[in-house]
């Protein structure tokens, strides 16, 4: 049975059944999940919904708390997106973090006008009242601010706490265990934001910390079988730990009813495939189909340059070769992947709100619209991290669950320009050459993310006696905590100088070797 025969469904609804939410309302920040993830860190969980959400909805989800987030508007800009105003009849803890605190004055009957001067970057904040958010903390802060606007007057029954030297309302306290910062306690410039998180959580919202990955094993089988029924499964296979974990949650829920297909497209790393069907085959005991696909791939890829474009002929060869082996396998109803929280943040997804889109990932935002399975994604509201945790619980190798994340799209997106077969060798060997040295130094495992990209510039080199002109390959290796925001890893200059010395001499068309030193942001960590 083809894809385009079977009914039309929606994801699954994420495995909430919790003692304790909070909800973060999400009003555009592209740094909204942030929030998300310090709130887990802080074993509470958490969900990002759009900042609009019905409060009838809000309701029945029963939180413990709600988080307004920041956001690039105004709150009296005449386009501003407002919560609905019956949030605040909920009797509910609400934190107001920037914009969010801006929304929590001005809805309430402050006044917030533009600021006399934008505070951007580290500010010295004081403590002007040490409890509540503030408890068991200093009175002089270190905080990232990022804002334009400022409160000229505060809302009835609420007081200023803290004040810096550019905002004489830092922070805001009123009754039911509201409270509104100015700055961004989830960036790791604000040193204490976690603590000033966690007053709010355990203080405010009466949280208890019963949120652990491991734990959301047991909830998350319930909710693929509640889903799936009798049905059967599909699961995409990649390579990664992602969609890894997925088949084997999928697995534990249903059992026989799953067959993983995994697509051989030609643009994985060196010996990926074979080590993941072997893993998940020999340990797992996972029935595993293997479709050879390369050569369709590079005939689909030919000619296209444009990054968005490959992510979506990516996409959609995927869901052709799925088609084309659901009809040789009798039939599935549903799709399952690995699709976590920050693919669907970056794709702006249905469940986010107001947020700019990055890039098109395939396993979201690119699955052609014909596609007729129903998807189970019981990662979509996963960070990274926690899915190498919910790996190990599941008993899944440690080399596995700690490879590095790795492109859905593969080294498609990581040849620049068009992907053709000789240079997916060349970016494929180079790959080869940084993942090597990155171990053989004991660096791969302190860093998010190493690798390989094929630029689309040749330089003039000298070889031996002869000159040479030929391919510059940069070296990207970034440290993260999640792979929202990254850094360049500042590699010992040996180990650099080991991995050009070995590109240059293993890897045929190569002569040049440069170090990308970006952060994300302003880059992004891949390149396309």
């Amino acid at each position: 049975m083809s894809l385009a025969a079977v009914r039309a469904g929606s994801a699954a609804a994420p495995p909430t059944a919790t003692p304790e939410t909070v909800l973060v309302l999400d009003f555009g920040s592209q740094y909204s999940q942030l929030i998300a993830r310090r709130i887990r860190e802080l074993r509470v969980y958490c969900e990002l919904v759009p900042g609009n959400l019905p409060a009838a909805e809000v309701a029945a989800r029963a939180p413990r708390g709600l988080v307004l987030s920041g956001g690039p508007a105004s709150v009296y800009d005449p386009g501003a997106i407002h919560p609905d105003p019956g949030i605040y009849e909920l009797g509910l803890p609400i934190l107001g973090i920037c914009y969010g605190m801006q929304l929590l004055a001005h809805d309430l009957g402050g006044r917030v006008s533009p600021a006399g001067r934008r505070e951007y970057g580290p500010a010295a904040m004081v403590v002007d009242r040490g409890d509540g958010l503030f408890s068991g903390l200093p009175s002089e802060l270190p905080v990232w601010m990022s804002h334009g606007d400022v409160i000229d007057e505060l809302p009835p029954g609420y007081e200023a706490v803290a004040h810096t030297a550019n905002s004489p309302v830092a922070a805001m306290a009123g009754p039911m265990g509201r409270f509104g910062i100015q700055f961004h306690p989830e960036v790791a410039h604000t040193p204490q934001g976690s603590e000033m998180l966690r007053n709010f959580l355990y203080g405010s919202c009466g949280c208890r910390g019963d949120w652990a990955p491991e734990g959301f094993v047991q909830r998350a089988v319930a909710e693929i079988r509640r889903q799936v029924g009798e049905e059967r499964v599909i699961c995409a296979l990649s390579g990664g730990v992602d969609s890894a974990v997925a088949a084997t949650l999928v697995h534990r829920a249903v059992g026989d009813q799953l067959t993983c297909v995994f697509v051989d497209n030609g643009l994985l790393r060196r010996g990926e495939a074979d080590r993941v069907i072997d893993v998940l085959t020999r340990n797992m005991r996972m029935r595993i189909e293997r479709v050879e696909a390369q050569e369709r791939f590079l005939a689909a890829l030919a000619g296209v340059v444009d990054p968005e474009e490959k992510r979506r002929v990516v996409g959609r060869e995927f869901i052709s070769a799925f088609d084309e082996e659901t009809g040789r396998l009798g039939g599935a109803t549903f799709l399952a992947q690995g699709t976590l929280y920050p693919d669907v943040i970056e794709s702006t997804a249905p469940d986010t709100f107001a947020a700019h889109k990055i890039k098109t990932h395939h396993n979201v935002g690119g699955l052609p619209a014909g596609m007729r399975l129903r998807l189970v994604e019981p990662l979509r509201y996963l960070f990274k991290d926690e899915v190498r945790q919910v790996g190990q619980s599941l008993g899944l190798p440690d080399d596995l669950i700690h490879r590095q994340p790795f492109p859905g799209p593969g080294l498609a997106i990581r040849v620049i320009g068009e992907v053709t077969r000789e240079r997916l060798e060349t970016v494929r060997n180079a790959d080869w050459v940084v993942i090597d040295e990155m171990k053989r130094s004991g660096l791969y495992g302190k860093v998010w993310q190493s690798f390989a990209i094929l630029t689309p510039v040749s330089s003039v080199g000298v070889m031996g006696d002869f000159r040479t002109y030929a391919n510059v390959v940069a070296v990207r290796i970034v440290t993260s905590e999640d792979g929202m925001t990254a850094d360049w890893a500042r590699v010992p200059y040996d180990v650099l100088a080991d991995i050009s010395r070995r590109i240059v001499n293993e890897v045929p068309s190569v002569n040049r070797v440069v170090y990308d030193i970006s952060s994300k942001p302003p880059s992004t960590i891949e390149w396309e």
